[in-house]
C-alpha cells in the first residue's frame, strides 16, 4: 500500500481547530484507506460509519441517538448518502461539552458540497484527496503515472489490461450508479458523450455554445452537464485570470479531464505509444503537469491567464504575494516564446517556470527556467 503521510498529516492538523474535517475526492480515489490509516493512529474509542452497508444505514436509523453516544472519533463514510446527518453533526458540534471528533467522507458531490456548506459553515475544515503524486509513488514512475492515471487501483493493476478495464468500469459505475445517488437525473449515455466531448476539448478553452449545439441542446444545459462532472472531481474547471492591463482578455475557463488515465481511456488510448503519436499528447501532458503541480500549491487561487491577440500562461499562482507563472510543454529541450515575456511583463511574474518531461533544470532568461516535473517538490519548497 503506498503511503499517503502528507494527507495524514494534513488530517492531524485540521483536527487541531475544527472539530468535523472531510475528506473531498471522487470515489476510488483513496479516501477509505486513509480513513483507516487515520483511525489506526488513534486512541480512544472509534466509530465507523460506511453508509454503502445496510448493516451501517440501519444502524443510523435513528441517527442523532447513534451519533450521540460516547465516542472520541467517528468516521462517516459517503456521507452525502444522507444529507440529513449535515445538521446533526452541527447540533453536536455546537454542544459546549463536545469532545467527539467527525472525520466524515463524500465523493466531492455537488450534494455534499451545498449541504456542508449550508450547515457547518466555521466547524469543518475541508481536505481535497487527490489521485496519486509523483511525490507517492516515487520520480521513476513518471511515464507510468502519466499513462495510467493517479487511481490506486488502475496504478497499482498487474498489467496495463487490467488498468483499462478498472478505468472502463469505472467511467460506467460512475456514469450509471453513481451519478443518479445524488439525484441527478441526466441519462448516462448524454453523460458519457459530454465527457468525451470534454477529453478532446482537454486544455482548451470552454465554449458552451459550441458544446450545446453538438449535444443538441442549450448553452445552459451544457454547463449543467460541466457542473455536475466538475463537482464529482472528474474535470477541472480552471478560471481565468483577468485585471486592468490594456489588452482584451480571455474570461472563459479552462477544461481538463483531471486524472490523465480517465483522459486516456475516454479518447481510447491503450499504450504508451499510442499515448505519443496522439494529436492530444501535448494537452495530454499540459493536464497531468498541472495536476501535479496544484498537489503542492492547491487549486484554491490557481488561474490561467489568456489574451485575445494569442499570449497565454497555462497557470497563474499568488505565494507570499508574488505572482509565479508555469507553462507545461512536452519536449525534450523546452525553450522561451514570445507569450513567456509577455506573461511576465503584463502580470509582473517573479518567475515563470517551464515545467518538461526531462532530468535536467537550467536557466532559460532571467526570470523564465525549464524545471523536470520531478524536481517540482523542491522547487516549489525551494525556489518559490
Amino acid at each position: 500500500m503506498i503511503q499517503r503521510t502528507h494527507l495524514l498529516k494534513e488530517i492531524r492538523t485540521a483536527f487541531e481547530t475544527v472539530p468535523i474535517v472531510s475528506l473531498l475526492g471522487p470515489r476510488q480515489v483513496g479516501k477509505t484507506t486513509l480513513a483507516h490509516a487515520f483511525a489506526q493512529g488513534l486512541t480512544g474509542r472509534v466509530d465507523v460509519y460506511d453508509l454503502e452497508s445496510p448493516i451501517d444505514l440501519r444502524r443510523l436509523s435513528v441517527p442523532q441517538m447513534a451519533l450521540s453516544e460516547p465516542a472520541d472519533w467517528i468516521v462517516i463514510d459517503e456521507i452525502q448518502r444522507k444529507p440529513e446527518l449535515f445538521e446533526i453533526l452541527r447540533v453536536l458540534a455546537d454542544r459546549h461539552d463536545a469532545k467527539t471528533r467527525f472525520l466524515i467522507l463524500g465523493s466531492a458531490s455537488p450534494t455534499l458540497v451545498r449541504g456542508v456548506t449550508e450547515s457547518l459553515a466555521g466547524r469543518v475544515a475541508f481536505i481535497d484527496v487527490p489521485g496519486l503524486s509523483l511525490t507517492e509513488t516515487a520520480a521513476d514512475t513518471l511515464r507510468k503515472l502519466w499513462l495510467d492515471g493517479g487511481f490506486p487501483r488502475a496504478f497499482l493493476a498487474p498489467d496495463s489490461r487490467v488498468g483499462q478495464k478498472w478505468r472502463e468500469d469505472f467511467i460506467r459505475t460512475f456514469l450509471e450508479r453513481d451519478i443518479p445517488e445524488l439525484g441527478i437525473r441526466v441519462p448516462s449515455e448524454t453523460l458519457r458523450r459530454f465527457w468525451m466531448m470534454v477529453a478532446h476539448y482537454h486544455g482548451q478553452v470552454w465554449n458552451g455554445a459550441e458544446f450545446g449545439r453538438s449535444l443538441g441542446t442549450s448553452e445552459s444545459t451544457a454547463r449543467r452537464y460541466l457542473d455536475i462532472l466538475a463537482g464529482a472531481y472528474v474535470v477541472r474547471v480552471l478560471p481565468p485570470w483577468f485585471e486592468n492591463i490594456g489588452k482584451r482578455q480571455v474570461k472563459s475557463p479552462k477544461i481538463y479531464v483531471r486524472d490523465s488515465g480517465l483522459l486516456h481511456t475516454l479518447l481510447g488510448i491503450d499504450s504508451a505509444h499510442a499515448l505519443m503519436g496522439h494529436p492530444k499528447a501535448g494537452a495530454s501532458w499540459e493536464g497531468f503537469a498541472l495536476e501535479q503541480t496544484l498537489v503542492h500549491l492547491g487549486a484554491r487561487n490557481a488561474f490561467f491567464w489568456s489574451t485575445h491577440a494569442g499570449a497565454e500562461l497555462d497557470l497563474l499562482v499568488t505565494l507570499g504575494g508574488k505572482r509565479f507563472g508555469f507553462e507545461f510543454k512536452l519536449s525534450d529541450a523546452p525553450g522561451t516564446t514570445r507569450s513567456m515575456h509577455t506573461a511576465i511583463e503584463s502580470l509582473g511574474l517573479e518567475k515563470l517556470f517551464v515545467i518538461y518531461p526531462g532530468t535536467a533544470a537550467y536557466p532559460l532568461a532571467p526570470q523564465i527556467h525549464a524545471a523536470p516535473l520531478t524536481d517540482l517538490p523542491t522547487l516549489i519548497g525551494g525556489a518559490l
